[in-house]
């Protein structure tokens, strides 16, 4: 292979990767910020990983035999924990209640606003600046 066919194929490469890395990241225009959804429910998995948190909850649905699996999620561990999160604020198996902007498209998934974690009487809000300073208006 000639140097400038590989220049290119390199080249070409990163512009690959580069673009799929890109697309991978997304707006939050999927969610429907004007609606607010209460659910109540078992978290089924906290996954505290970059590049947004993730909690899972199993949420009692119209089927008591089959809960209804919600996918919630948020911003980056480093700004929660800025906001007084942790990656011990939910454990699989404990009871919350969640608020949540819900997907536009109707499935089952959401912006998290705020979760109270039942089980250890804890509440932790997504909205960091009210966590940070809860009086600031």
């Amino acid at each position: 292979m000639t140097p400038s066919r590989l220049l290119v194929c390199v080249v070409l490469a990163s512009v690959a990767l580069t673009a799929r890395s890109a697309r991978a990241h997304h707006s939050f225009a999927m969610f429907d910020f004007e609606k607010v959804v209460t659910l109540t429910g078992t978290v089924k998995e906290f996954q505290w990983t970059n590049p947004h948190v993730v909690l899972w909850v199993n949420a009692d649905g119209k089927d008591p035999k089959k809960p209804d699996v919600w996918y919630l999620e948020m911003t980056s561990p480093g700004n929660l924990t800025r906001g007084g999160w942790s990656r011990k604020a939910c454990n699989a198996g404990d009871r919350v209640t969640v608020e949540l902007n819900p997907l536009r498209n109707g499935d089952l998934g959401g912006a998290l606003i705020k979760v109270t974690n039942q089980t250890t009487g804890q509440t932790f809000s997504t909205n960091l600046r009210d966590m940070e300073k809860p009086n600031l208006k």
